[in-house]
């Protein structure tokens, strides 16, 4: 069943906590609950108890503020906070402060767009709107929300600073989704405002649709990577029920990420059941043009500014430095490794972004890790380079040496400990180039007629050696016997 086509409607709310505040949006409480006891970073502000009364936190307003900049949305000058309203067990006080949009209310700020590339094509994902809202507690299941006896509280998350990006309904795939959140996490990264790495951290809720068909809303995925799994579920779930022949209902669902289905929670409530009205224990906020320059001009540099430069300064193409600084962890890090050797030039630049972006890489990805998890320098990856170029070790022998780099390792380290070297020796790889003539006498036939098999000697010789022998000089050794032998002219 095809994923992608034209009756695909979807759109996105993220909800990303500005982790890098120290305290809560509207209270004093520590904005670092992870890890600590239940309930015990609470006030009598963040759990709504009668008499108490919020205060924005300023630092909020300059990350909300960073951010609209960097997704260039126009920012309202002039905005108040609203009430909104429902009846909940993680909104003790039974209302949200959040910011609303209409009925005179304004967001924190309207539009901006983020530009995804997908099959070499580029499609602007605008956006509707982004804006700042107290996050609510931490509901706690013992196992899956559909089996739990029982709910539990945690109201430490209570108030913490959240900041909801709302996409227009223009994602029309899974992927072009996934594309989205790539780009987003990296926005939020460069700007400073939050580390998404931490648990609960984002949160996404996903509306889709069949067009022509009333949507559902998927609620609090937790995370990027699950969000293109939930998609395709309900989109295989929503088409199944239009073929046979069902009605498709507004309705909030929830992801099971254990089982990898959506599950069905409650007729979707629309916007009136939530009866907004302003919050009136808070002032308006007034944003003037010093201050969002100030904040302009602070903001540090953006992942596309970034990529234009990688392009200039190390002669990268397009595709190579777009995916660089989607990390700007990665970024730094190639940045330093080729600044830090003055004989480094085009070629070594390209090298070094292989290295990195393939095989590094992929060694962090199957072991789930971020390259600040590792001991890994970038000194080292400059190491690998000097030594393939010298001669000193092949490019095999390099690619088993990561996972000890990553430990820490320096190459000399690696090739003292473990005996890894080039074989360069002629005399020894002419001996096992006769060993492997004899061994396999239907490929060597086979050279007659099929100038792929000398490759496959080749290949045997670097079996023998484990990777170790010297590449070229087993080429020549396996040529000039076959030459010998009357084999190839």
């Amino acid at each position: 069943m095809s994923i992608q086509n034209n009756d695909v409607i979807i759109g996105l709310e993220v909800h990303i906590q500005l982790t890098n505040l120290k305290t809560k949006l509207f209270c004093s409480c520590s904005n670092d609950y992870r890890g600590k006891d239940p309930n015990t970073y609470v006030c009598p502000v963040c759990i709504g108890l009668p008499g108490s009364l919020p205060v924005i936190n300023k630092k909020a307003i300059n990350f909300a503020t960073r951010l609209a900049i960097a997704l260039n949305c126009e920012i309202n000058k002039s905005m108040y906070f609203f009430r909104k309203n429902y009846f909940y067990p993680d909104m003790s006080k039974n209302f949200q402060i959040s910011q609303y949009n209409k009925a005179g209310g304004k967001a924190f700020a309207d539009g901006g767009k983020i530009t995804i590339k997908l099959n070499s094509h580029k499609k602007d994902v605008i956006l509707n709107r982004i804006h700042l809202e107290e996050d609510p507690a931490r509901l706690v299941h013992k196992g899956s929300i559909a089996t739990s006896p029982y709910t539990l509280v945690d109201y430490n998350r209570s108030g913490v600073t959240l900041i909801e990006i709302v996409t227009e309904p223009v994602m029309s795939s899974p992927e072009e989704a996934r594309e989205f959140l790539k780009q987003l996490k990296s926005i939020v990264q460069y700007s400073g405002i939050s580390r998404l790495d931490l648990e609960g951290s984002v949160r996404v809720d996903a509306n889709i649709s069949i067009k022509g068909h009333e949507r559902s809303e998927v609620k609090n995925i937790n995370s990027f990577k699950e969000v293109e799994r939930a998609l395709r579920h309900e989109i295989v779930r929503q088409k199944n029920l239009l073929k046979r022949g069902k009605d498709l209902i507004q309705e909030t669902r929830h992801w099971d990420d254990k089982r990898r289905i959506t599950i069905s929670l409650r007729t979707k409530e629309f916007e009136a059941d939530y009866r907004y009205f302003p919050e009136e224990d808070l002032v308006p906020i007034e944003i003037d043009n010093r201050f969002i320059q100030q904040v302009k001009d602070d903001l540090p540099e953006m992942p596309n500014e970034r990529s234009l430069r990688l392009r200039r300064e190390y002669d990268l193409s397009e595709f190579d430095s777009d995916n660089l600084v989607l990390d700007k962890d990665i970024a730094d890090f190639y940045e330093e490794g080729v600044n830090s050797d003055a004989s480094f030039g085009p070629n070594e630049y390209k090298q070094y972004c292989n290295w990195l972006m393939n095989d590094i890489l992929r060694v962090l990805n199957e072991q789930n890790k971020t390259i600040k998890d590792t001991k890994l320098h970038p000194h080292q990856i400059v190491d690998i380079i000097r030594y393939i170029n010298e001669g000193k070790i092949t490019t095999k022998i390099a690619k088993t040496m990561i996972e000890d780099m990553l430990e820490g390792f320096s190459i000399s380290e690696i090739l003292e400990i473990k005996g890894k070297k080039r074989i360069s020796d002629e005399n020894f790889l002419i001996k096992l180039g006769n060993e492997v003539i004899e061994e396999n006498p239907n490929i060597v036939k086979d050279c007659r007629v099929n100038p792929k098999a000398k490759e496959a000697l080749i290949g045997k010789i670097m079996q023998k050696t484990k990777g170790q022998a010297d590449p070229h000089i087993a080429r020549n050794i396996i040529l000039k016997i076959l030459e010998k032998k009357g084999i190839i002219d």
